[in-house]
């Protein structure tokens, strides 16, 4: 019990690694301030450019939503980061992630955003148009607010595990979290700094996987 207390729960180490620790939160802050919203927006775009009538726009759409759903995110990582430079684009580590990461999860909310849209029945529709609006203006005021209202239990558990994800970034070096744990780890020689980054992110995520049960259990209860 002593030994384990002394490498998982020391506050010696833990006070002297939070330096390190507090500069890792600030990036993953700033990470998920990027990644979350550029992922929302390109799923929203996603979504909305697969319901053009011409196959030569849902075809290519549908094989970026399959291949970027299927292709692994630290494989898709590694490649921009350190394969894009052999065709002459070498990007900073922060824009090799935000990159990737705006691939991967706009394909995950692009499949979201569309079952929202999809399960707003056709007479809202057929009904907003009937009092003059617009196309543009019924999918904007009409079908999107009912659209997210219905997939936001499935908004916020990708953005969980897009708030999870950006752990890959240490693998480009990228000073994020579990970076700064793993560098404080090799300075301390000690696990404590590793755990310390595990309860960041649990209370940091605890709230939302509160809100996604509280949503979860509204949705049985209306059923």
């Amino acid at each position: 019990m002593e030994l384990l207390l002394q490498n998982f729960f020391n506050l010696k180490m833990l006070a002297e690694a939070a330096p390190i620790l507090w500069a890792g939160f600030r990036m993953t802050l700033l990470l998920c301030v990027v990644v979350v919203p550029l992922g929302l927006l390109g799923g929203l775009a996603v979504a909305l450019a697969a319901r053009a009538r011409t196959r030569w726009v849902r075809w290519p759409l549908v094989a970026y939503v399959d291949f970027f759903r299927a292709f692994p995110p630290l494989v898709l990582l590694m490649f921009i980061a350190f394969g894009l430079p052999f065709l002459g684009l070498e990007l900073p580590a922060f824009a090799a992630v935000a990159l990737a990461f705006l691939l991967n999860t706009s394909s995950y909310y692009g499949e979201i955003f569309r079952a929202g849209i999809e399960s707003v029945p056709r007479q809202q529709t057929e009904a907003a148009r009937s009092t003059g609006l617009s196309a543009t203006q019924t999918m904007t005021w009409v079908i999107l607010p009912q659209a997210v209202r219905n997939v936001v239990p499935d908004l916020i558990s990708n953005t969980l595990e897009v708030v999870k994800l950006t752990s890959l970034a240490s693998v480009v070096a990228l000073p994020e979290l579990l970076y700064a744990a793993r560098q404080a780890q090799s300075l301390t020689y000690n696990a404590t700094p590793i755990l310390a980054a595990g309860l960041i992110y649990l209370i940091c995520l605890w709230p939302m996987v509160r809100l996604l049960s509280r949503f979860e259990h509204r949705q049985i209860a209306l059923h």
